[in-house]
């Protein structure tokens, strides 16, 4: 699904990411790990097409997506949250889930002008679509809330219903689990693992709660200072030496990263 090799990020003479590398199969729920300031970002924003690398290539189901634009690399499957989330608050739960399904469902200027069957059959398959993320994410209370008016928790979920809805083969979840509470960090963890089942979702996932990563991701990739430290099972990251120095500390998998 997603091959990656040589990528090197440079701004100005600081080197955010140096030698990266990593390859994800169809199917396979992954994790990013590591400190603050360790590159996880910004291998987000070079694989979604936010930044340009300086060197290297990405490539995706086989072909050559380094420097397209991240409209280019949304029509071709690739969706991400963001760390920081990005809605649009004067909007409603639907209509902001509605703005995703409008970049690959569009039924044209004209069929929508003039309320033609096509118009009227992309608009129900929508609705139909946006009622099925809705009860996915549990959003169903507040569809017609307004973003803004919306707990932390609950604008997460909706900013993963608005990736969904972008139709992706590869989503990229970026510290999806950040703020939430135990509680929502449990219910979190289990939409994950459901979106990945049903949907045969492809998820690279940066996450710090360690807890989460370990219990739902079949393979994590560490980084280290811009630099990849390790790859490997849950199992094979908890044990590793090196990470358990850097980052886990007790090696048990409760701390963070």
């Amino acid at each position: 699904m997603l091959r990656v090799e040589k990528l090197e990020k440079r701004f100005g003479g600081i080197v955010a990411l140096t030698e990266y590398y990593v390859q994800i199969e169809q199917g396979e729920l992954m994790a990013l790990i590591g400190p603050n300031g360790a590159g996880k970002t910004t291998v987000f924003n070079l694989l979604s097409g936010v930044l340009k690398p300086t060197n290297g290539k990405i490539y995706f189901q086989g072909q050559d997506i380094t420097v397209k634009r991240p409209d280019q690399k949304a029509k071709l499957g690739i969706a991400r949250t963001f760390q920081n989330i990005r809605l649009f608050n004067e909007l409603s739960v639907t209509d902001n889930i509605k703005v995703a399904f409008h970049m690959h469902m569009g039924s044209g200027l004209w069929p929508t002008l003039l309320h033609l069957p096509r118009f009227r059959r992309t608009e129900l398959e929508m609705s139909r679509k946006v009622d099925e993320f809705l009860d996915l994410l549990g959003l169903q209370a507040v569809r017609n809330e307004l973003a803004k008016n919306l707990p932390y928790g609950t604008q997460r979920r909706v900013e993963i219903a608005r990736a969904l809805a972008s139709a992706p083969k590869l989503l990229l979840l970026d510290e999806p689990a950040a703020g939430l509470n135990i509680n929502e960090t449990e219910s979190l963890k289990n939409i994950i693992t459901r979106i990945h089942k049903e949907y045969g979702l492809t998820i690279l996932l940066v996450e710090h709660d360690m807890k989460m990563v370990m219990a739902i991701c079949t393979r994590i990739q560490v980084l280290d200072r811009g630099r990849v430290l390790a790859v490997g099972s849950p199992a094979e990251i908890r044990s590793d030496s090196r990470v358990i120095a850097a980052y886990l500390g007790t090696g048990n998998g409760s701390g963070s990263a």
